[in-house]
């Protein structure tokens, strides 16, 4: 039996930065943004919004009367949850309005959104006709005029794992690593991530080298089976990197291919900035947008990775229709802010301090918004 990816979507803030515009703020050369790390934009992520509403954002359009009834399990993937006890996934599931289902909350940095949809496959695998709601999303944040604020950004991609998924076919076999190593953490009552970032990019390295190996020991597939490779991006050089290591590996034609499919994948990543959980997903479905030349039965090849650390090579291939269930991805729509207002946006998120707070959310026309907190209690709307 197949299984997959049958329904894939993806939501941030409609409002950016410019990071030239950063870079100037900061004083610092705009190239080390736009090539040094290789971002472009980064989302802004409003008060207004978090990893919930962000996530039921992403989900609705997934959502009709024709798979209502069969979604039974919702799994969220989050490293910037909101309580300790009570799931993201219990939150998203009542905006959502599924009530026959099971909702909980997946952690391991950026690393949780792969671990759900293993968790979704092996469910489906028991349960054939059952689908599930797969959500990763995060807000990265590392503080204003830091050595990570350029790696910062937001939103949620969420998707729908069942069987014969028409947009792609999860390969069985992968490989994978877990080691403890402290290169990127977030203690408890911390609203930014403390990270190690030269250790952090040599062990997402390493870990791809050891995964991607061990895939192939298992599989005996090698390069020149793919038709694109991808990578968890929090920034997109880092992604660059990870191809390089693969590409000794490859005759030069399989270069040239592979390495167009990247810039494909990466568009929208450069675009956004570091959305944790789901940016090894929104690569895919910027590929999928942006490569001119994919067909049904080519093969991804898929790079995940949680600091921390958790690291998995898998694969899968497209589908006869995948072309006519992308989503239609429009980040021109969205308005540029200026510096100012991104300090103060990122300053007055929405803080577990006790007090009671009511937000303007007079601005964001999203469906669905965070409108305060009362009584310790989030307060949500659906407009």
């Amino acid at each position: 039996m197949k299984i997959g990816i049958d329904r894939i979507n993806f939501f941030t803030s409609n409002q950016y930065v410019d990071m030239s515009e950063l870079a100037n703020v900061r004083n610092v050369d705009p190239n080390k943004y736009l090539i040094g790390i290789g971002q472009s934009k980064m989302a802004v992520i409003p008060p207004t919004q978090d990893v919930v509403t962000m996530g039921a954002n992403a989900a609705d359009v997934l959502i009709d009367n024709e798979n209502r009834d069969k979604i039974d399990f919702v799994i969220f993937a989050t490293e910037s949850g909101i309580d300790n006890s009570k799931s993201t996934g219990a939150y998203v599931s009542g905006l959502l309005g599924l009530k026959h289902v099971r909702s909980i909350e997946i952690k391991q940095a950026c690393y949780g959104a792969t671990a759900a949809i293993q968790l979704a496959k092996g469910h489906v695998s028991l349960n054939p006709n059952s689908q599930v709601l797969v959500i990763g999303a995060d807000i990265a944040r590392y503080g204003l005029n830091t050595a990570g604020e350029p790696t910062q950004g937001g939103g949620a991609v969420a998707m729908i794992i069942t069987k014969n998924p028409k947009i792609l076919s999860l390969d069985a076999d992968s490989g994978f690593v877990t080691e403890n190593v402290m290169d990127f953490w977030r203690p408890l009552n911390h609203s930014e991530a403390l990270v190690d970032g030269k250790t952090s990019q040599n062990v997402y390295l390493d870990f791809f080298n050891q995964t991607w190996n061990e895939y192939k020991n298992k599989t005996g597939l090698t390069v020149a089976d793919f038709k694109a490779m991808l990578y968890h991006l929090p920034y997109t050089k880092l992604g660059v990197k990870g191809l390089r290591e693969v590409l000794n590996e490859a005759t030069d034609s399989k270069k040239i291919e592979l390495e167009r499919e990247f810039e494909a994948a990466k568009k929208y990543n450069n675009q956004v900035g570091n959305l944790y959980t789901g940016s090894l997903y929104l690569s895919f479905i910027s590929l999928l947008e942006n490569s001119n030349d994919l067909e049904a039965g080519d093969r991804i090849g898929m790079y995940s990775y949680g600091s921390g650390a958790v690291g998995e090579f898998f694969s899968g291939t497209l589908t006869d229709n995948f072309k006519s269930q992308l989503p239609k991805i429009n980040l021109e729509e969205r308005v540029q802010v200026s510096i100012e207002l991104y300090e103060n946006m990122y300053q007055n998120h929405l803080k577990n301090d006790g007090a009671d707070i009511y937000l303007d959310y007079s601005n964001d026309k999203s469906k669905y918004i965070l409108i305060g907190s009362k009584n310790m209690q989030r307060q949500y709307s659906i407009q």
